[in-house]
């Protein structure tokens, strides 16, 4: 069954909701920043570690938007506030992952980027390799997307270096069966909507649904877009309950006034 994940999107240091195609660079200190921000928090990482905890929401992700420093700082406080429950993603590598999991108690570390060559190929080695050190289960593969219109068709590419570059990966069943064997989870940001509250990319969730591999119900999670509550039903239908959906600008604790976090609450614990 479908089932609300929390989120803590990071950059600059703080906790933020973003355009998420808009976010062009890293936002460091002294430069201008370019990326179209719809909420800035003046709580800390760690409240809204301690708010995903109180109420029970488990498998939430902290993204990290950015190598600014101040990133990391907010991401291990995060941690720190629910050690061996969230997910880190955001310049994750092979070099750092397991200092995520093992010094800073993420549950899981996230990859995208460092997944593709500078050809912006997959590149099934790496893959490989970060799953067999850290251990498949403790693995999430990020195949956020933007969507592509060829000869008529509609096609979800993957998206690295924060959804700004297209690579050569196309998103099919395929793709997700083979990745399935090195990870225990997927991460979807529809970027082209993401931050929009616009809607979700429905075609996109009916063929995550489609895709699924066996066994990996419930551990598919779509970002972007999502603008009320009925959101969760609706992905829950297109995807016969095989994806999760989160939110981000459109929630209340998120400066947003088109869904309440209570809601979402209620219907993870009725389900």
């Amino acid at each position: 069954m479908t089932k609300f994940r929390g989120c803590i999107d990071i950059h600059a240091g703080q906790v933020k909701q973003i355009v998420g195609g808009t976010l062009t660079q890293d936002d460091k200190e002294g430069q201008t920043n370019t990326t179209q921000e719809n909420f800035i928090s003046t709580n800390s990482s760690a409240y809204y570690a301690q708010l995903y905890k109180d109420n029970k929401i488990s498998g939430c992700h902290v993204i990290k938007l950015g190598s600014n420093p101040a990133n990391d700082e907010a991401a291990k406080l995060a941690c720190s506030s629910w050690p061996l429950n969230l997910q880190v993603g955001g310049g994750i590598n092979i070099d750092n992952a397991l200092t995520w999991l093992d010094t800073y108690k993420a549950s899981h570390v996230i990859v995208t980027s460092w997944l593709f060559n500078e050809h912006k190929e997959f590149d099934w080695t790496r893959l490989e390799s970060i799953s067999k050190l850290v251990g498949k289960e403790r693995l999430i593969v990020d195949l956020s997307c933007r969507t592509v219109k060829e000869n008529g068709e509609t096609k979800w590419v993957v998206a690295m270096n924060k959804w700004q570059t297209l690579t050569s990966t196309v998103l099919s069943k395929q793709v997700f069966d083979d990745i399935s064997k090195y990870c225990d989870e997927f991460l979807i940001h529809a970027a082209d909507v993401e931050g929009l509250c616009k809607g979700i990319d429905s075609a996109l969730v009916v063929k995550l649904g489609e895709w699924c591999p066996t066994g990996f119900e419930g551990k598919i999670v779509y970002a972007g877009g999502a603008k009320s509550v009925d959101d969760l039903k609706t992905v829950e239908e297109l995807s016969k309950g095989k994806v999760d959906l989160t939110y981000g600008s459109a929630l209340d604790i998120f400066g947003g006034k088109l869904v309440k976090f209570d809601d979402l609450v209620q219907w993870n614990h009725k389900v």
